[in-house]
C-alpha cells in the first residue's frame, strides 16, 4: 500500500544540555503542554579519577496555535535538577492536577504537580520524591493509567541495579509497595500492562525481556524471553487493543506480542538504529511511534500485523532532522484537524529571534520532496505552519488532490542527544484508498 506522508519542521529550540526524553500532557485541557528532560554528564574535576556528576533540567512549554507570526512554542519554566533518565505524565488527573513523573540520576523517583496561575500560564511544582534506592540511576518509568482508569494510580521504575519497584500514590505522597531483582545489569525499562495492571513488563542489558505478575509476587517472572539478541530498552502497551506489546531493543528491531503467547513475537520490523523508545497512537490503535538512535524518527503502521499478517510493520512516516542520537518522542493529543485561523499580512518581528525569547528556529535543506522545514522566510521572518511556502503547496497537491479526502494531522515533539536539540513537528498523512477516485 502506498501511502501519502509529510513531515513539516514547526520549531527547534536548544536545550543546551543532552536532550533525552519529551512527554505531552495527556490531561485536558493542557494537551498543549510540553515537558522536556535533560543528561549532562560532567566529568569530575581535578584529577583524572575524579567522580563525574551527572546534571540536567526540566523544561516546560505551551504550544500555541493562535499566534501567527510567532514560533508556536513558548518556554514557561526551567528548572535544574539531577540528570533525567526519563518522564512520562500520568494519564489522569491527581487531586484536580496533571502530575509529571521523573526518573532521576540520583536514583529518585519525582513528582511534579502542574499548576496554573491566575494570568492562565502553567508551572510545575514539586509534589514529591521517593529513592529507589542507594548507588543507581532511576532508568525508566510507567504509570497504571494508560486506560484512563483512576481507580489505581501505580507508577513501576527500573535502575541501574537492574531492580524494578512498584509504588503507591497515596495522598499526594509515594510509597514503595514492592521492589525486586530482575536482571543482571542495568534494567532499562519498565512499563504495565494498561488492561491489567497487576501485570508489568521489564527489560534489561541481559536482553531478557521479561513479565511478573504482582499478585503473586516477584519471587519468579511468568515469562522470560531472549527473543532480543541484545539489551531491551523500550516496552508500551497498547492502549487501544488488548494483549498487543511492543518491545524495542539495542538490536534494531520492534517486535509486536500478543501477552496471551510470549514465546514468539508475530510481527518483526528491523529499524536500522537501537529501538530506544516507542509509543502507540493515543488515540489511534494502529500507529507506533519509535525513536531509533542512530536511525532518526519512524511512524509505523501495525494493523497488518495486528489483524494476523505476521508481516513487518510499514513505515509511514520519518522525520530525520536531527543530528544526533534520537532519544526522546511522543504524540500530542492536540488535533490539529481543525483549519488554522488565517495569519495576518507579514509584518517585521518587534524583535530579534534571540531577543523574543531565545528559539533556535533552523533553515534546513529539504533531505527529500516530502519535507518541508523552512522556518523562517528570506527576510528572517518566521513562517506559520498553516502558511506553507509556495514550493510546499505543489508538493502537498500533487499528493493531495482530493482536499475533501479523509486524512490525519498529528502534532509530535522528539529530541536528540549529542546536538541537545529539541524539534517539534507535524505529520499530515493520507492512506491510498482516500485518495482513489469514486467510481
Amino acid at each position: 500500500m502506498a501511502w501519502k506522508s509529510r513531515t513539516r519542521s514547526l520549531q527547534v529550540f536548544d536545550t543546551e544540555l543532552s536532550a533525552d526524553t519529551v512527554e505531552w500532557c495527556p490531561v485536558s485541557p493542557h494537551h498543549n503542554i510540553l515537558a522536556c528532560g535533560t543528561y549532562q554528564l560532567q566529568k569530575g574535576a581535578g584529577e583524572e579519577g575524579g567522580t563525574p556528576s551527572r546534571t540536567g533540567r526540566l523544561y516546560l512549554f505551551e504550544f500555541r496555535r493562535d499566534v501567527s507570526m510567532r514560533p508556536p512554542l513558548t518556554e514557561l519554566q526551567s528548572k535544574d535538577t539531577a540528570a533525567i533518565l526519563d518522564l512520562k505524565w500520568c494519564h489522569v488527573p491527581v487531586s484536580g492536577k496533571a502530575v509529571l513523573g521523573l526518573a532521576a540520576a540520583t536514583g529518585e523517583l519525582q513528582l511534579h504537580s502542574l499548576l496554573e496561575s491566575q494570568e492562565g500560564s502553567c508551572c510545575l511544582q514539586t509534589l514529591s520524591s521517593q529513592t529507589v534506592g542507594a548507588e543507581r540511576l532511576a532508568l525508566s518509568l510507567d504509570w497504571s493509567t494508560g486506560r484512563m482508569d483512576s481507580s489505581d494510580v501505580r507508577v513501576v521504575c527500573s535502575d541501574s541495579a537492574g531492580c524494578i519497584s512498584v509504588l503507591s500514590l497515596e495522598e499526594g505522597s509515594l510509597m514503595t509497595v514492592s521492589q525486586w531483582k530482575a536482571h543482571d545489569f542495568e534494567a532499562w525499562i519498565s512499563a504495565f500492562s494498561y488492561w491489567d495492571t497487576q501485570l508489568a513488563y521489564s527489560g534489561g542489558d541481559d536482553c531478557k525481556l521479561k513479565g511478573w505478575d504482582l499478585r503473586v509476587g516477584p519471587s519468579s517472572p511468568t515469562f522470560i524471553s531472549k527473543r532480543h539478541s541484545m539489551g531491551v530498552c523500550s516496552i508500551h502497551s497498547n492502549p487501544h487493543r488488548e494483549h498487543i506489546l511492543a518491545t524495542g531493543s539495542y538490536d534494531e528491531h520492534v517486535l509486536l506480542w500478543d501477552g496471551r503467547n510470549m514465546k514468539q513475537p508475530f510481527s518483526e520490523t528491523s529499524m536500522g538504529g537501537g529501538v530506544w523508545r516507542l509509543k502507540w497512537h493515543p488515540t489511534h490503535p494502529h500507529l507506533l511511534l519509535a525513536a531509533c538512535m542512530h536511525n532518526d524518527f519512524h511512524v509505523l503502521h501495525c494493523q497488518p500485523a495486528t489483524e494476523g499478517s505476521g508481516s513487518a510493520c510499514p513505515v509511514v512516516a520519518s522525520y530525520i532532522l536531527h543530528n544526533s542520537l534520537a532519544y526522546g518522542a511522543d504524540w500530542s493529543r492536540l488535533s490539529l484537524e481543525e483549519p488554522s485561523p488565517c495569519p495576518p499580512p507579514a509584518a517585521e518581528p518587534k524583535k530579534s529571534v534571540t531577543e523574543s525569547g531565545g528559539h533556535l528556529r533552523i533553515q534546513y535543506e529539504s533531505p527529500t520532496a516530502s519535507f518541508d522545514t523552512s522556518l523562517e522566510d528570506d527576510a528572517g521572518r518566521y513562517i506559520p505552519e498553516s502558511t506553507p511556502s509556495p514550493a510546499s503547496s505543489a508538493a502537498v497537491l500533487a499528493h493531495n488532490p482530493d482536499a475533501e479526502a479523509s486524512s490525519l494531522s498529528c502534532l509530535l515533539a522528539s529530541c536528540s542527544f549529542y546536538d541537545h536539540m529539541l524539534h517539534v513537528w507535524r505529520w499530515d498523512w493520507t492512506p491510498e484508498e482516500a485518495q482513489q477516485e469514486p467510481e
